[in-house]
């Protein structure tokens, strides 16, 4: 017999190659043919010709990423987590073997059974992910019919008693209609895109119909349509009537024609007769009610849900809190009403704006990388990216996340206050340079104050930065002085008048090798590990301390600018899935800008740490990988394959454990080549 495999994991650096090796190994073992591709940072190695494909008894995907299937149709195909592959190659196989797999059938998105691992991660957060698919397809349409309209009104508006109106029959007046048929979509695509989250294809159509009936209040007697609210319900309704249906057992002759005709016609009807019968009165009130409500605030009232917004907004600059602020104003520009969607335009950029104006305004706030990223973050802010306060947030978030709430809700309150409208779901300058924006004069103020707020709360609550200096004599890194002029008096203590001459200026050939290095060609481990990143006694007794215990080694190294930032990464990959791949192995590992050059960091608890890992046992082995976040040389990956193949040698596990010093297991890595 002979099979394919696949192995991917999230950061494509560790796990992937672990279950490659696993994979192949228990092939080995149980006399079977394996191919192996493996999907990680590097891209794709081993690729399957046509011709594996077609002589392929089975496939197996070990991944906690998405893999595309549509190579596979007509072919067994098992999909498990990444760590399935790594702790049970074996029970994967022999799943094969037996034949206890299904033929994979070309429907989109479509999981077969026995996927483990990414369908217990698609579980977590379901009910956003499902949202934000929607959402992410509905925008572009409230885009590109906002902009018509704003392009239509700006050259074509004739002003009148009434307002700026655009004269029947003219070109514009055409402009003006494709961007309300633009408009017409946003719902039916919001719902039809979270039933096809949760669903795949046979949820599309019932969600869409369900979507256009809530948008539609001709259906259930109601002058105004139940919006964004009823879209929301229609699209999870429908997903989750088509999800049930998937799931019936029919005769096999029925099967074929189930996602293309028997569950969208039944979902859709579930659907469409629950809200016409009973959802779709009730919801469209509420709507009524809530456009009113927002359409009649004034005053404090106003400047209430502008605070609101502003502080949704630039709390967690893109992630769930700051979307559901964004659909709201989405929605809102879908029922006419602007002057919501201004303040939220408002807020998105600031920002990335006031930390960019931040670091050139206050430059011993900041490291010098931190410097030149203000630069790229001024202008993600232009363009409404949010995101680009990411870094800085990540690295000092108790000082960082107040200043750009303040700054933003500062922002939102001047905009709301000076009428400030949006026709278009977006942010930031860009959008009043397409004339999208009511009121320009008052949202460039707006932007520019609530820029500058952000900025001075920056000076006021985030300390001065200490400048590292890099001695050019033995590679040692001495601390130097605070840019505040405060003085270290350890380091004064050790470092001369005429050494200080040597140190500082050695600060930057030290930063320009460490640039270099990130292209140094690597041909074995120990060219990016040295005997000051090994540890062979550990002394924390927790997974969080043996984490910070190793990135002191890293900064040690010169290896990291940013403790706190490459810390956030590696714990950000835990999230994802535990490091602890069992076998007495925790291997954590991160890509992050903080990261100077490659570096692998090797730790040794001989009473082990607990780890979460899959099989239960405590790591023992530890290897720490850093990655640049640029990424742009592959040797170091190369490295790290070969390193997390050997890891699976149980021979090469035991003469670690076995190590007395640091030479030891130096030499041992050595070989790893």
């Amino acid at each position: 017999m002979k099979f394919l495999a696949i192995t991917s994991c999230p950061n494509g650096i560790a796990h992937t190659y672990m279950a490659a090796e696993n994979l192949q190994k228990a092939a080995d073992k149980l006399g079977v043919g394996m191919k192996v591709e493996t999907q990680g940072s590097i891209g794709v190695e081993n690729e399957f010709s046509e011709e594996d494909i077609a002589q392929a008894d089975g496939i197996i995907i070990a991944a906690d990423k998405h893999v595309d299937k549509s190579r596979f149709v007509g072919k067994k195909l098992l999909v498990a987590g990444v760590q399935d592959g790594i702790r049970n190659p074996e029970a994967l196989i022999e799943k094969l073997v037996r034949g206890d797999v299904p033929v994979y059938q070309a429907r989109p998105g479509q999981e077969p059974s026995g996927g483990s691992g990414r369908q217990q991660a698609a579980k977590q957060n379901q009910i956003y992910r499902h949202l934000m698919s929607g959402v992410s397809y509905m925008v572009p349409f409230i885009v590109v019919g906002g902009l018509l309209i704003a392009i239509a009104l700006s050259i074509g508006g004739e002003p009148t008693p009434g307002g700026l109106q655009i004269p029947e029959g003219s070109f514009w007046k055409i402009v003006e209609s494709l961007g309300g048929a633009a408009f017409t979509f946003m719902v039916p695509i919001l719902a039809g895109f979270i039933a096809f989250s949760i669903a795949d294809r046979p949820g599309l159509a019932p969600g869409m119909i369900g979507g256009f009936i809530a948008a539609n209040g001709s259906f259930y007697g109601s002058e105004a349509g139940a919006g964004f609210i009823g879209g929301i319900i229609a699209g999870f309704l429908a997903g989750y009537v088509a999800l049930w249906i998937k799931k019936w057992k029919v005769p096999k002759a029925l099967a074929p024609i189930m996602p293309i005709i028997i569950i969208p016609v039944l979902a859709s009807l579930i659907v469409g007769l629950a809200f016409i019968l009973l959802l779709g009165g009730p919801i469209a009130k509420f709507f009524e009610f809530l456009t009113s409500w927002l359409a009649s605030m004034q005053g404090t009232s106003s400047i209430l849900l502008a605070l609101i917004l502003g502080a949704m907004i630039s709390f967690d600059m893109g992630g769930p809190v700051n979307k559901v602020a964004f659909l709201f104003g989405s929605a809102m520009i879908g029922e006419g009403n602007y002057e919501i969607m201004g303040p939220i335009a408002v807020a998105i950029c600031i920002p990335p704006i006031g930390l960019g104006l931040a670091t050139f305004l206050f430059k011993r706030k900041f490291h010098d990388a931190e410097r030149e990223s203000g630069k790229a973050s001024f202008t993600m802010g232009l363009f409404g990216i949010t995101e680009g306060a990411i870094p800085f947030a990540s690295q000092d978030p108790l000082r960082v996340i107040p200043s750009i709430m303040i700054g933003s809700m500062t922002g939102s309150v001047i905009a709301m206050l000076g009428q400030v409208g949006d026709r278009v779901a977006h942010g930031g300058p860009i959008v009043a340079v397409l004339g999208a924006v009511d009121n320009v004069v008052m949202f460039f103020i707006a932007v520019i104050i609530g820029s500058f707020v952000t900025a001075l709360m920056i000076k006021l609550l985030k300390k001065d930065v200490v400048q590292p200096q890099f001695a050019a004599a033995n590679g040692a890194i001495a601390e130097g002085r605070a840019t505040s002029g405060k003085t270290n008096a350890k380091a004064d203590s050790e470092i001369s008048p005429a050494n200080e001459a040597v140190a500082a200026p050695a600060a930057e050939p030290a930063a320009k090798s460490s640039a270099a290095e990130q292209h140094k060609p690597i041909s074995k481990l120990t060219d990016i590990i040295s005997l000051d990143l090994i540890e062979t006694e550990l002394t924390a007794t927790s997974r969080d301390g043996v984490i910070d215990e190793m990135i002191g080694m890293l900064q040690a190294d010169g290896a990291i600018s940013s403790a706190s930032e490459f810390k956030q990464a590696i714990l950000n990959r835990e999230q994802e899935s535990s490091t602890g791949i069992g076998m007495n192995i925790a291997v954590p590992h991160g890509k992050s800008s903080a990261v100077l050059v490659p570096r692998v960091v090797f730790g040794i608890k001989q009473d082990g740490v607990d780890w979460n890992s899959v099989d239960g046992t405590a790591a023992k082995l530890i290897f720490m990988i850093a990655v640049p976040a640029e990424n742009r040389g592959n040797e170091h990956l190369k490295i790290l394959q070969m390193l997390s193949r050997k890891l699976m040698d149980d021979n090469f596990r035991d003469q670690l454990l076995q190590v007395q010093t640091k030479q030891e297991a130096y030499a041992l890595l050595d070989e790893i080549r």
